[in-house]
């Protein structure tokens, strides 16, 4: 009688092979590197393997989980001048490094974007907010107040900002976020540096809230992040410029108006206009 050799059929035949697991970086060793994640995050994970053959390329790009695990890759592209598309808590955008000339330019040719439409930052944390625009002139708490969350705050740039010039030319503000996301507060914190944050979408048509609405703009991404359907719609998030001394004004109403002016007031701020808004 014949007998099959397993040890020659899986050398032959790879995917027969149980001990390389399910794709090419294993499945399971993904879910053992990341047994402390909450069930939602890992079912989350699991879904965008499944959905997107994890980690390999197609003719529309390269898609990734939004974990930890390819947080470095992400770090790396950004610093070598790439564009990326990343989940936040409201909407997917593109992100590259705010002080990379090249690679902004990129992101306004991936959208169709006019160059005079300015582009948002975004930082890893509240504290490193005061590097790139001026804080000294609002109360004591009010930006942890605000964010990590769904609000872009418009601050003057200043001559201190590090920010190089080239972004955003001939404004003397800057729209900042601090997303409640871990994955793009992740990269932002690794990467040293402000990231450009823009909706990831072409200019003048809906925002995304799953990678699939954009589809069609991955292979201009060195690496699309999944981090599967976000909940938040397309709204995105609110605006509220604080260039002023003791003055708000909301420039776009997005998902958290309400709460974001609530916390506003409750620093004793006013809505520009106002009969008795301080000068």
């Amino acid at each position: 009688m014949y007998i099959l050799n397993p040890t020659k059929i899986a050398s032959r035949f790879p995917l027969l092979n149980p001990t390389r697991g399910v794709c090419k970086l294993g499945f399971p060793t993904i879910l053992q590197q990341n047994k402390g994640l909450r069930g939602g995050t890992i079912r989350k994970m699991a879904w965008s393997l499944e959905r997107c053959d994890e980690g390999i390329e197609t003719r529309s790009g390269i898609v990734r989980p939004a974990t930890e695990v390819y947080a470095d890759e992400a770090i790396e592209a950004l610093r070598a001048g790439k564009v990326i598309a990343v989940p936040t808590d409201t909407l997917y955008g593109f992100s590259c490094d705010a002080c990379s000339v090249e690679a902004v330019n990129r992101i306004y040719e991936i959208k169709g974007r006019k160059h005079t439409s300015p582009l948002a930052i975004c930082v890893g944390d509240v504290s490193d907010i005061g590097r790139f625009a001026v804080t000294d002139h609002l109360p004591p708490g009010l930006l942890e107040g605000l964010l990590p969350g769904p609000v872009t705050v418009v601050l003057t740039r200043g001559e201190s900002s590090i920010l190089e010039k080239s972004l955003n030319p001939g404004l003397d503000s800057i729209g900042v976020r601090v997303p409640d996301s871990d994955f793009i507060r992740m990269i932002a914190r690794g990467s040293g540096t402000a990231l450009a944050l823009t909706s990831a979408n072409l200019s003048g048509l809906p925002s995304s809230v799953d990678i699939k609405d954009f589809k069609n703009l991955w292979e201009n991404c060195t690496f699309v992040y999944d981090g599967g359907i976000l909940p938040a719609g397309r709204a995105g998030s609110t605006v509220v410029d604080l260039t002023m001394l003791g003055k708000y004004k909301i420039l776009r109403p997005g998902s958290a108006k309400e709460e974001t002016i609530s916390i506003l007031e409750r620093h004793s701020l006013v809505e520009a206009g106002e009969p008795n808004a301080k000068s």
